[in-house]
């Protein structure tokens, strides 16, 4: 029979492998890729990574009672509305490099003046 405490949980150090390859590959994302757009999408990928570590960090550190500290917890959500904010601010970056250059490639912005 299937039960959930069948179900083996993964530890702290599954967390932190799994949110380092996250990170590891948006970074490599960013420093390979010439679309801005996938650019910008490898650097929300590292800043969910980040957001994995503080939730992980977050479960696994325990307060005098028991139960998980939260501090990390509410971190994340402000740094989802800032991510929210700053994905709002990036595409309208990025539109406007689009209409001023016709180009979304990294390499053929060389300069911020149009």
């Amino acid at each position: 029979m299937f039960t959930l405490a069948s179900i083996p949980t993964a530890g702290l150090s599954q967390y932190l492998l799994v949110a380092g390859l996250l990170f590891a590959i948006g970074l490599t994302g960013v420093v390979l890729r010439r679309n801005i757009i996938i650019v910008f999408m490898c650097l929300e990928l590292m800043l969910s990574a980040a957001n994995l570590t503080l939730i992980a960090f977050s479960r696994f550190n325990l307060d005098e009672k028991g139960l998980p500290d939260v501090h990390g917890q509410m971190l994340v959500f402000f740094v989802i509305t800032v991510a929210a904010a700053e994905v709002a601010v990036g595409l309208a970056i990025i539109v406007a490099l689009y209409r001023s250059r016709q180009t979304i490639y990294t390499d053929e912005l060389t300069t911020l003046k149009g």
